[in-house]
This record gives C-alpha cells, structure tokens and sequence, in this order.
C-alpha cells in the first residue's frame, strides 16, 4: 500500500481514491463501512477527524484482504451485525421502545464490536468518542454496556461491568438508562426473558446482577474512587473530558490487563480544560491517524465529531460535523433553529466560547485568564527551522525538584516576505525526585518525557536520586551552542537564581548574561509581545507538546503595573513559557535601531571573542595572515 501521511496537508480527499477501494465497496457492505464510504466521498457531511477515522477504517480493510504481514486484524461482519441486531431491540428511556439507529451510531458500533485481532478478541481495547452535547450519547453508551453485559456475558462467568463518571448525579443517568434497558429486555422480551432466566440476572438500586455465573455490572463515580478490586471486561467511562476524569483511569485500566476481550471506552463533549487525559489522548489519536503508515497505536480507536474551526459557528450548513443527530429525518430544521437560538443567547451574555466549546465540540482555551487561545498555539506550528549559525537568545528558568529546567531559544529571522519573525524552540530537564520515578512523573504532567526525549526535546535527568544535574544542564548548553554553531547574543536568567550554572556561564563564556527580575515591571513588556506575536502570527514553534502544554497552562495575572504569567494550580507546568520570556526580554528588540545589537558603539559587547580580534584587527589596519603561525 501506498505510505498516507496527511501531518501536513490536512487534507484527507487528497489521498482517497475510490477506484482503490472498489473491492473493498463490494464484499463490506455493512451500515459503518457504508458511512465511512458516505463520509469519503462527500455525500456525507463531516469534520476533518471523522475523514481521517473514515480513511482508517476503509485503508484498514484493505490492509485485511491484502493480507498485511504487520496488520494482524479483521472485520468482522458477525460481529457487526450481532451488536447492530441487538441494539435495534433496546429501548430509548424516553421513548419506551426502539429507535432507528442513525448512521454515525451504527459507525460507533461497528468499529467498537466488528474489528477483532486473529483470535476473535477486540482489536480496540481503549477508544475516545466524542461529540457536540445532547447528541445522545447516554444512549448508544447504555446499549454498548447492556450488550456486554446481556450477550458477550452470557457464556462468561466471573466477570465485571463498570459504568463510570465523574460524580453521583452523572453516574446515576448512564446507569439509570442501563438499568431501564435490561429491565425492559428482561421483562418484555421473550428471548432476554430466558436469558436472565437462565443466568439469574436481577437489577439492583447500585448494580446488575447475574447470579449463576456470578457476573456484575456497577456504577461508581469519581467522587468515590472505589475502582480497586475489579478487572472489568468492559468499562465505559461518560463525561471523560472533565479535568477530574483522569484520576483514576489508570486503575480501570491497569485492573483489565489480563482480562480477556476487554475494552476501555471514554465518551464525552469537549470541555474548557485542555490539560486533561482525554483532551491529550484525542490529540494523540488525531496525529496516529494522520500517519497512517504508522502502526503505533493500532489497538486505539478514536471518534470525534466536532466543527473543524470556530468560524463555523455562523454557518449552520456545518453543524451536522459535530451535530449529527442534525440529520435525522425530519429533524434538521428544528434542530438547527434550536441551535440558532441558543448561539444567539450564548452571544448576547458574551458566552460565545462556551458555545463553541460545548455546542461546536471544539477544545479551545475558555477562560478569560488564558495566556493564549489554542487555536493561536497550534497555528504557530512549522514543521522545520534551520538553526545552524543564527544569532540566538536564550532564556534559562532553572528548577531543583519538581518542576522542570526549561531552556528557551528565540532566533529572530525575516520571513518570506521580508516580515520581522521570531522562531522559539526549548529543551527541558526532567527530575522525577518528588514524583518517585519518570513513570510516576509522565502520569503526574500528563506528557511521555521519555518519548519526547528521543525527539530531542528534554532529557530526563542523569541524577541518581531523580534532581536536576547542573553538570548534565551545562554541558548539553554548550554542546547545543557550539555544535549549531549559534551566536548567543543574549542569556536571560531569573535574577534570584544564580545557579552554579550560571556562575560557570559567567565565568567560561563571553556571554552577555542577564538577571532578570521576575516581578511585573520587567516581565510585562515581553509577556505582552510574545502574546501579540502569536496572535499576529509573527512567531513560529515546532510541533513540541512539551512548549505547546506549557502556553495552554499559562494564564494571565494581572496588578496595576501590567501582566505576567501564572499557572491556575501547582501541577501545572509552564517553566517553558518563563523561560521564554526571560529570552524574549531582549529578543524582542531584535529589529530595532536603538537595540543594542545593532548599536555600532555597543556592537562589540555582543561579539564573541574570535569577532573581537577580528574587529581590532580590521581597525588596526592588520591583516588576519599578520597573525598566523607560518
């Protein structure tokens, strides 16, 4: 098969061509493969997200009936009819009796049951869904969950079912709508009748029960934390986007290790936190499927539909990307006008973002506070810059323990059209003293330090006991420096941190090193540039999660001199973007007449120790060959 990599172009119409696929038409004609074919050739509406899930599935199949040495997975159509079958017998709450599924459901449904490994279990033990609220997720939930627990439970025995949130009231829901599902089955439908029956199933206030095989599906919510002690076939876990949600997630997951055929399924709208587990592994499963040539993440699945920016929310034409239920006959007027009235209701108490956020189905930063919008961070991303020989400013915020020793580089350069541009990289150093371990220090920030680190962009740290090494900070600096042949014109430091560092620096270099105070008067200038540059477009970063993680945790304080950065709770890390600042201090005078660099009578200061020679040399009137050994 021909390699896909879409982590540029952003373009999934670009690299389908249905010819390649006419087999694949064919022999799948099951209702999830016939939408991602709808989606594919545009006859359905849908986000970019939902194409690339699209494109997964149909390259997938083909990788099946090609026989792919290194794709060890099937479709099957039992499978898919089985749970499709089943869930047309469940009873919404609401209406007491079966609803039509509609496509997108049939897709979810699909995806999570049909796709099996060689020995018959499910391929996705974990998968992320999500969608625009009130778009019935509770339902399709309460139906993954009773077919788990009513039929693939049926021949199984000892096994446990969790329903999940993050508090007593969200719970109760999903599980009120569970409970009501196989009791209506149980009570009205012939077959479930002998089947509970036979397996001594009986709904419970806090749980189902079947006794003969001794199997059990709970409800527990964050609030209790009681996941201990169970290994749970299947568990669904609703409202996952909440920053509480991650809590305890590895403990669902940690207890299904050896469970045979299990699945982790997290379903929810997007949220206004970004620094949250669900929020980072949607992130994650977007990059895995826009490299397609990757097989990294193979037993991961991940569904979103959302609007694909925030302008779309003056264009109701769209909203079936993040609203699907929009295109349930009959319905799209009603709906769309509901939505019409509530954006305009958001608009007028000056909630658009809210709006966006759980209307649209878009993650973007909320609140008033935020240093910068997400949207601004992700647009900066370039996907290379040649470092080799620039001029540089760096910007050091030095740590011991728990937070982490952030190195900023900030290269200034003309863009293509002869713009004044500003390019920011950083390195990190990552102690895990107080966390115990760099396992327990990844789950604690969220990040895969020792998968970055092969990317060059922290090094965890050498210390035998888990604490920043100067020694290992220092040197890798120099070796930075010399071996990208940099001119470090300017090195910017907390002046309250006067590390051993920073006194080798002093002392081994010519660097022009500076303190810099960190208090609102010195600090308010370049925070206020670097957010402008980003809004403006003027700076660029590479697509590093560790710098993009640390501007979405900034948030703005402010008092009566003017702003800096702050971070809403101590977990949060954003060393990187102080570091940043403590470059941009000089850096953002780069192009101005009256910066010292381009100050003829302070030129020299900036020089290294060779350009000074050279200076004097050049003033002296002595040529450079006066000096040499011959």
């Amino acid at each position: 098969m021909k390699r896909v990599d879409l982590t540029q172009s952003k373009d999934v119409a670009s690299v389908y061509d249905p010819d390649e696929y006419k087999e694949i038409r064919l022999k799948y004609t099951d209702s999830g493969t016939k939408y991602a074919f709808k989606v594919l050739d545009g006859v359905q509406i849908a986000g970019y997200k939902i194409k690339l899930a699209s494109l997964r599935h149909v390259r997938d199949l083909l990788r099946s009936e090609n026989g792919d040495a290194d794709f060890p997975y099937q479709y099957d159509l039992g499978k898919v009819n089985g749970i499709l079958s089943f869930a047309s017998q469940c009873p919404d709450v609401d209406a007491g009796k079966p609803l039509p599924l509609m496509p997108w459901e049939e897709f979810i449904l699909s995806q999570l049951n049909g796709w099996r490994d060689k020995g018959g279990d499910k391929r996705f033990t974990e998968a992320d869904i999500s969608v625009a609220r009130k778009q019935g997720k509770t339902y399709f939930a309460a139906i993954i969950s009773a077919y788990s627990f009513l039929i693939e439970g049926a021949t199984l025995g000892n096994q446990d079912y969790l329903v999940a949130s993050n508090s007593s009231d969200q719970i109760d829901k999903l599980y009120g709508y569970v409970k009501f599902m196989i009791t209506d089955l149980i009570t009205n439908n012939k077959l479930f009748k002998k089947i509970a029956a036979n397996r001594g199933i009986e709904p419970q206030e806090r749980k189902i029960v079947a006794k003969k095989p001794n199997n059990r599906l709970v409800k527990i919510s964050n609030e209790s934390g009681k996941f201990d002690g169970y290994h749970f076939t299947s568990a669904i876990y609703d409202e996952a986007g909440d920053e509480k949600a991650g809590k305890y997630t590895s403990r669902i997951i940690t207890g299904q290790t050896d469970v045979k055929n299990h699945q982790f399924i997290k379903i929810s709208t997007a949220y206004e936190f970004l620094d949250t587990e669900f929020f980072n592994d949607l992130k994650r499963g977007v990059e895995a499927m826009e490299k397609d040539w990757s097989r990294e993440y193979d037993n991961s699945l991940w569904l979103i539909w959302s609007q694909d920016n925030e302008n779309e929310m003056y264009q109701p034409e769209t909203w079936e990307k993040s609203n699907p239920l929009i295109g349930l006959p009959g319905k799209k007027e009603s709906i769309t006008k509901s939505i019409i009235n509530l954006r305009e209701t958001l608009s007028a108490k000056g909630k658009t973002s809210e709006f966006q956020n759980k209307t649209m189905n878009i993650y973007l930063q909320v609140s008033q506070a935020s240093f910068l919008k997400l949207k601004d961070i992700e647009r900066a991303v370039i996907p290379g810059f040649d470092i080799k020989g620039r001029q540089v400013y760096i910007g050091l915020d030095y740590s011991m323990f728990s937070d982490n020793t952030a190195i900023a580089f900030v290269y200034p350069y003309r863009d293509k059209n002869n713009n004044k541009s500003w390019h920011v990289e950083q390195h990190s150093f990552i102690p895990w003293y107080k966390a115990g371990s760099i396992e327990a220090k990844e789950k604690q920030d969220g990040i895969n330090y020792r998968e970055l680190s092969k990317k060059g962009y922290c090094t965890i740290t050498a210390h035998p006991e888990g604490m920043i090494n100067d020694d290992q900070v220092y040197e890798w600096l120099l070796n930075y420096v010399e071996e990208s042949e940099l001119e470090v014109v300017f090195f910017g430091y907390d002046a309250m941190g006067m590390t051993p560092m920073v006194k080798q620096l002093d002392i081994n270099t010519s660097w022009n090193l500076m303190g810099v105070k960190q208090r609102t008067q010195e600090l308010k200038d370049p925070t206020k540039f670097i957010q402008k540059s980003f809004v403006e477009g003027s700076l660029t970063r590479l697509d590093d999660q560790i710098m993009e993680k640390a501007l979405t945790n900034a948030q703005i304080y402010e008092d009566k001199i003017g702003i800096q950065v702050n971070k809403a709770k101590a977990t949060l890390k954003i060393d990187v973007v102080d570091a940043i600042i403590d470059a941009m201090y000089q850096a953002m005078y780069h192009f101005e007449s009256y910066s010292p660099i381009n100050d003829p009578n302070k030129a020299y200061d900036y020089m290294s120790e060779e350009e000074k020679n050279k200076h004097l040399l050049e003033q002296w009137g002595i040529p450079e060959e006066f000096l040499t050994d011959d």
